[in-house]
């Protein structure tokens, strides 16, 4: 049987897409970005300048708050690209339009919410703002198919990271503005997901290949930030996001829902694509058990130090 092209998957795919799109209006919370935020601890930045340790938040949640943000910044590029590879009629332009409007007022808050505690260095951030956005988000090239597995596991994992930075920030407000984020990213999440097992209905094993490319070459958006390297490092030690919660929180749930490897009727193309995504998350779940013995080596070094200097 003939494939179908991406237009006529993509108009196979529109009840969907409609269905869930009425679901998401039916469920979505409306919430106002001012409400999170603790005005009353805002002072001119003109008169008291920024310093570092105006913040009560740790080193390690300024920085997972700042990647988390500057990714939400890049708004503008993912709603291009989504909408290249979507379009913007039909339900497919009314989920890209109320997307684009829900992710907008995340970094509103966000942004507000550090700016009044002081907990980033305002100047700092307005650059690494700049420099973000003018290096863009791009994927030429990218299926629809591949687009939704990729946002699939790209919305779980900035729920994911959303969440457990409000944790590890330990102040109330921060927790409750951003699992008020995580949330969104969570119905976006199912929005994508459930597109996903539709087309794996439609076309089982492009649908597993599409998968296959963006499991084993995943990226979260926010990998052009300007040393997103280092800071990534300091959360994945914090425990905010790494290799550990990737594997065990975001792919395996959205392969379960999925019966990603339940699923018959494949080609062997598909076949191959199910394997080749086997072998990867063994070798991801070995990966993430080195990374988190090396972290709590340097954990342990690191409190046995502080022990030292303290009897001295």
């Amino acid at each position: 049987m003939r494939s179908p092209t991406d237009t006529e998957l993509l108009h196979e795919l529109e009840p969907v897409a409609e269905a869930n799109v009425n679901r998401h209006l039916g469920i979505a919370t409306e919430w106002m970005p001012h409400d999170y935020v603790p005005w009353s601890l805002g002072r001119d930045f003109d008169t008291v300048p920024w310093e570092p340790g105006q913040s009560s938040l740790s080193k390690a949640a300024q920085i997972a708050f700042e990647v988390n943000l500057l990714t939400e910044d890049n708004l503008p590029s993912y709603h291009r690209v989504i909408a290249e590879r979507f379009s913007q009629d039909g339900a497919w332009g009314t989920w890209v339009h109320r997307w684009t409007a829900e992710e907008g007022r995340h970094a509103i808050a966000m942004r507000d919410y550090l700016m009044v505690t002081r907990a980033v260095d305002p100047v700092a951030l307005e650059r690494d703002r700049m420099y973000q956005m003018n290096r863009a988000f791009n994927r030429p090239g990218i299926t629809p198919l591949q687009s939704m597995a990729y946002v699939s596991f790209q919305e779980l994992a900035t729920r994911v990271s959303h969440r457990n930075t409000g944790r590890f920030c330990a102040e109330p407000v921060a927790e409750k503005l951003l699992a008020r984020v995580a949330a969104d990213e969570n119905l976006h999440m199912i929005f994508y997901r459930n597109l996903v097992a539709a087309a794996l209905e439609i076309a089982p094993s492009r649908t597993v290949e599409a998968i296959r490319d963006e499991i084993l070459g995943f990226q979260m958006p926010g990998t052009g930030i300007r040393d997103f390297g280092r800071k990534a490092i300091q959360i994945a030690r914090a425990g905010i996001y790494n290799l550990r919660i990737h594997h065990d929180d975001v792919i395996t749930p959205i392969l379960r829902q999925w019966r990603f490897f339940d699923l018959t009727g494949l080609d062997a193309a598909g076949e191959q694509a199910r394997e080749e995504v086997a072998t990867f998350l063994a070798g991801l779940d070995a990966t993430a058990t080195q990374q988190q013995a090396k972290f709590e080596q340097t954990q342990a070094r690191l409190a046995r130090r502080a022990e030292t200097l303290t009897a001295v």
